[in-house]
Formats: structure tokens, C-alpha cells, sequence
């Protein structure tokens, strides 16, 4: 006992050294914990005042909590006679659940916030049971004076991560804390067997939904004698029989639309064709384990192929013929020109079905995430089959603030008579009032068949959900003949080239501007949650960065050389940023970019695959 005091004297003297003098005596003082104050004064943590900060977008239904729950429970049980608090984090260091054993500890971890949804990251309250161990990708035993911040000396915490068994990454951190008095050793050696085991219920949860998905495709196989593929997650499978009739290429963009799919409102059930010309149906069926979708299954049938090429032709070049259903006369030449100017299978459909809805004159609702890209395509398209013809877009806060007949009495005013399309963009956003007056204006058109077109967009509805709530677009419905669904960017990422191209000369206007190879391979593989409306924010930061010639990597914001599966805060942007310039001035050397920043390469590594960082030479 005596010599565990007076090694706790001489680690807080050496603490009070660090902090007068910026260096520790590491006799006394472990390693990890000397390397966790040096990046806790690097972060700019203050040891007297610093304090966590509370978040409320905690994921307290996922994985990490239902296969804690049991583990937590049966610890709980065994350790009721000790005064302790059981804490489990995510991957960033917010708490989502504490169990104590005891009201007294407790009510002195609630003192000093360490409580659900908190935020216990090293950067903010210093050296710790749950950040440094994070920090350090190891589990540690922190007592007493180890501690960065004041108001934490009182306690010890042993704390261990918790990673997913097939992929290494750290979910969370298990961690057990107790008044230093109460402390002991086994703490650390009871928190590791524990998060062993909830990395085995992780295993055994991800085994399920493989072994879901896995079965359903083997029943399925054996009741069909056609192509059959299983898509979910990084599993793909496929059965001899798709493997023979369908190329590589041809397997990959059947795999993709089933991926869409998957995710998509509606039965899993589509026709599509294929680069070589196949036509192509497949029927799937979802795979749900739990509250999660788990992936698809789906049956592949060849509805049509080309007819083959005359031996006299080949020498010649191969013509690509595209189809679109129905055309009005005059719509056949702008419409294979758009379909040119269209590489993704969904891009062409979106494109081919506003082509026909347009030539024979029906109203058409587009559908599609917000920033898809909606009204662009709707203008485009209309501008192409009809060359003389206007465009005329009528926002829905404008429409609620100032009435339908007001805007569309002065359209008609300043107006001519031309052929016009009128687009009522976020068509869902209508208050009540302005719903009605557009209802009598429709019934009007149609009764009197006026000339034009009448098209509206909605940003991604839960059409069932708006219904029962009666929302006011939800009365106009049964005005529009067909509907569209624009696919969002990360499913058209061979549309990505043209797109960028487009979006360039609009903001570049004159100036020679294009894409260096280096950024368009950055540019294809971040997924772009917003859409072309985020992909035109960052060409305009790159142009800013450099305004004329070829842009490079570097010139794009740093989100895009990441992949990050959540919202970053603002202080992990600004943390993610400094790393890609890092990165950047290093040449992608990660040992040099550690140095610059002034933090271990492990930690480096860490972030990196936290924040989905990928920097790609130019």
C-alpha cells in the first residue's frame, strides 16, 4: 500500500513539473500517460478549467449498444457490491450509456460530466480512461494524478477498446471507473475480458446477417435454374449460371442497381439494359435481420439481346442505338442526344423517362434527393426537345409568401407566347393556401388543354407518412400522369465525368478550367451526400484555390479525400482538414505528416481510417 501511495506522490510531482516546465520525468511516469499530456497541452486542453461537451446525435440503437447491453447487465450484477460506474463509448468518445453500482458515484460522475453524451475525447478533457485509450488504440489503467484535468485526480479508470473482429476498426471503448481509494488493478484485466466479449457478440451479430444473407441465397439458388446474386455489404456471390451468361462489367452494373435497389421505396423489381445491349429483369428480395436490411437477393433474367452483327458489317464501326418509348414526332434527335451525353444506367432511364413524359405533353413529378440535380435535368431535357421554348421555375417559398396568381399573373404579363414548361420546384414544401390555388389552376389547364407543360419536384418522400398526414402537395397528385426518380449522385458515378465538365464551364465561364486526373479520381470516389449541389461548392473552392489550368487534389475541400461514415463536428472538419494539408505538404509520406502535426503515427492511422481519409497523387 505504501508503495502504491508513494509512486502516486511521485507521478503527481512530475505531473506539476509538466505542466510548469512543458517535460516530464519519465522514470515515474508510464509512457502512454507522458505521451497523452504531451498531446493533451498540443490539443490546447486547460488542466484547471477544461470540461466535455455535451452531444445529442448519439446512435443508441445500433450494434455497439445491443451487443454491450448483455455484457454491461451481467458485469453490473457481479460487481454490485463496489462502488463503480460501467461507461461504454462510441468510437468518438461519447458515452452512450453509464451503470453504477452505487448512487454516490454517480451522483460524482454526474459532477463532472462523465455522463451519456458527453464527450470524453482526449483533445477535450486531457489524459483519460476512454480518449487516451482511443488515442493510444490500447487498454490502460489511469489513476488518481494520471489524469490531465484537476477535477478528474480523485479517480481511477480502466478502460479498453472495442473493435469489430473482422474489420479491426474501433467501435467504442468499455470503460470502469471508481474512486481512487476504491481502485485496483484488476479493473484493467475485468474491462479487457469484457470488451473481448462484446467483440465476440460483434462477431457473432455481423456472422448472422452474413449467414442470413448466405442462406437465403442458397434457397433460393436451389429453386431457380437461372442467375442468381446475393449483394450485402462487402459479400457478393453469384451462381455459375450468372457467372456464364453475364460479363464482368455486365456482373458489376447488375450489382450496383442491386445495391440500389436494396435501399430504394418499393418492391426490389426492375428492368434494365446492360452496356452490350441485354435487356435484363431482376426480381430480388431483401434480406432483413433485425431493424437492418442485411443485403438482396436477387434473380437475373435476359429479357432481350442485340441481334448479331453480319459478318460484311464488322469491319465497320459499332452504333449504339438508344430507345425511347413513345416519342412525340420532332423528340427522336434531342432525345438520343441527351441519351449520348448519359454513361449511367439509372442516369439514362431518369433522362429517357422525362423524354417521353415531355413529348406527350403529361405532367410529370420528378423525384429524387435534394441538390439531385432535378430542375437542372427537367430544363434540359425541355430545352433540347424544344429549342424556342421557356423555362419557367416557380420556388415554393416564394409561391407561400407571395400566392400562385400573383407570380403566374405577372409570368403572364412579362411573358410571350412560346411553349412553356412550368416547374414548381420542392412541390412538397406548398403550404395549404397555395395548394388549393394551384389545384384550380390545373383543373383550369386541363379542362381547357392549354399548351405547355406542367412539372414538379419533390426532395426524397415518404409518400405513405405525407398521406396520413395530409400534407397539402399530397391533394395534387392525382393532376400528375407519371413521376420520375433522379437517382442520387453516388449511384451515377459514371455520369461524374460529364457532370463535372458541365459544372466547370458554368462556374468557370471563359476561364480555361479543367480536372486533373488526380482530382477527378477524388472527385469519383467521395460519395457526395449533397448531391451536384455539393460537387458545385467544391469546384468553386477549387477554382478559388486555382482559377485557371488543371485542378488539383489539393484544390478540393478536404471532406472530399475522406469517406467518413458520419457527420463530422466542427472541430473533427477543422482536425480533418489540418491533416489533409499535412498530407499534402508530405507528398502522402504519413511519417512526415505525423511530424508536422506533432502527433504519433498510430494516431495518425487511426484518424485517417476514422475519417475516411484517402489522398490521391496528382
Amino acid at each position: 500500500m505504501h508503495r502504491v501511495a508513494d509512486r502516486r506522490i511521485k507521478i503527481a510531482a512530475a505531473r506539476a513539473n509538466f505542466l510548469r516546465f512543458g517535460h516530464a520525468e519519465t522514470q515515474s511516469v508510464p509512457g502512454p500517460v507522458a505521451a497523452s499530456w504531451q498531446r493533451s497541452v498540443s490539443a490546447g486542453v486547460d488542466a484547471a478549467s477544461s470540461h466535455a461537451v455535451f452531444h445529442s446525435d448519439l446512435d443508441l440503437t445500433g450494434r455497439l449498444m445491443r451487443c454491450s447491453a448483455p455484457v454491461i447487465a451481467r458485469l453490473s450484477e457481479e460487481m454490485a457490491e463496489m462502488p463503480l460506474s460501467i461507461v461504454l463509448t462510441d468510437y468518438r468518445a461519447r458515452i452512450l450509456s453509464r451503470s453504477e453500482t452505487d448512487k454516490t458515484i454517480g451522483t460524482l460522475l454526474d459532477e463532472v460530466s462523465l455522463a451519456p453524451g458527453f464527450n470524453y475525447a482526449e483533445a477535450s478533457v486531457g489524459t483519460n480512461g476512454i480518449g487516451t485509450v482511443l488515442e493510444s488504440g490500447q487498454s490502460l489503467y489511469i489513476v488518481g494524478p494520471e489524469h490531465f484535468l484537476e477535477h478528474l485526480q480523485p479517480f481511477a479508470c480502466a478502460g479498453s477498446p472495442i473493435r469489430d473482429p473482422l474489420t479491426g476498426r474501433v467501435e467504442g471503448v468499455l470503460d470502469i471507473s471508481c474512486l481512487s481509494e476504491d481502485s485496483s488493478p484488476l479493473m484493467h484485466s475485468l474491462v479487457r475480458s469484457a470488451a473481448r466479449e462484446i467483440e465476440r457478440n460483434l462477431l457473432v451479430d455481423r456472422s448472422q446477417r452474413q449467414q442470413a444473407l448466405f442462406e437465403a441465397y442458397v434457397r433460393v439458388d436451389a429453386r431457380t435454374r437461372g442467375a442468381v446474386m446475393a449483394i450485402g455489404g462487402t459479400v457478393v456471390m453469384g451462381n455459375a449460371v450468372a457467372q456464364s451468361l453475364f460479363s464482368p462489367d455486365e456482373q458489376w452494373t447488375i450489382h450496383e442497381h442491386a445495391r440500389y435497389l436494396m435501399i430504394a421505396p418499393g418492391q426490389p423489381v426492375d428492368e434494365i439494359e446492360l452496356s452490350s445491349g441485354k435487356v435484363v429483369q431482376i426480381r430480388g428480395k431483401r434480406v432483413v435481420v433485425g431493424p437492418d436490411v442485411a443485403g438482396v437477393v436477387v434473380v437475373v433474367d435476359i429479357l432481350s439481346e442485340p441481334a448479331p452483327v453480319p459478318a460484311s458489317r464488322l469491319t465497320l464501326p459499332p452504333l449504339r442505338e438508344q430507345r425511347v418509348t413513345e416519342p412525340a414526332p420532332g423528340g427522336v434527335a434531342a432525345s438520343s442526344a441527351i441519351l449520348r451525353d448519359v454513361s449511367s444506367l439509372l442516369g439514362k432511364r431518369a433522362s429517357s423517362s422525362i423524354v417521353t413524359a415531355i413529348t406527350a405533353g403529361a405532367a410529370l413529378l420528378v423525384l429524387g434527393e435534394a441538390g439531385g440535380g432535378k430542375v437542372s435535368l427537367l430544363a434540359e431535357v425541355y430545352g433540347q426537345i424544344v429549342p424556342l421554348g421557356r423555362k419557367v421555375v416557380f420556388r415554393a417559398d416564394e409561391l407561400n409568401e407571395r400566392g400562385l396568381h400573383s407570380i403566374m399573373d405577372t409570368d403572364l404579363v412579362t411573358g410571350d407566347a412560346r411553349p412553356t414548361l412550368y416547374i414548381f420546384r420542392n412541390f412538397d414544401r406548398l403550404s395549404e393556401t397555395v395548394a388549393a390555388e394551384l389545384d384550380a389552376f390545373l383543373v383550369i389547364r386541363e379542362a381547357t388543354a392549354a399548351s405547355g407543360g406542367i412539372a414538379a419536384t419533390v426532395s426524397q418522400p415518404d409518400l405513405q407518412a405525407d398521406l396520413a398526414a395530409a400534407r397539402p402537395y399530397t391533394t395534387l397528385l392525382h393532376h400528375f400522369e407519371t413521376s420520375v426518380t433522379v437517382a442520387p449522385l453516388r449511384h451515377r458515378i459514371e455520369d461524374l465525368p460529364d457532370i463535372v465538365t458541365r459544372v466547370l464551364a458554368r462556374r468557370a465561364g471563359l476561364r480555361p478550367a479543367t480536372v486533373s486526373a488526380g482530382a477527378m479520381r477524388v472527385i469519383s470516389r467521395y460519395p457526395w451526400p449533397g448531391n451536384i449541389r455539393q460537387l458545385e461548392e467544391a469546384l468553386d473552392t477549387a477554382l478559388r484555390t486555382r482559377p485557371v489550368g488543371a485542378i488539383q487534389a489539393e484544390d478540393l475541400p478536404a471532406y472530399c479525400h475522406g469517406g467518413a461514415p458520419r457527420l463530422l463536428s466542427a472541430l473533427e472538419a477543422g482536425e480533418r482538414d489540418l491533416i489533409v494539408g499535412a498530407l499534402h505538404k508530405a507528398d502522402g509520406n504519413r511519417m512526415r505528416a505525423a511530424e508536422s502535426l506533432g502527433i504519433a503515427r498510430s494516431s495518425l492511422y487511426r484518424k485517417l481510417k476514422s475519417f475516411g481519409i484517402r489522398v490521391t497523387d496528382s
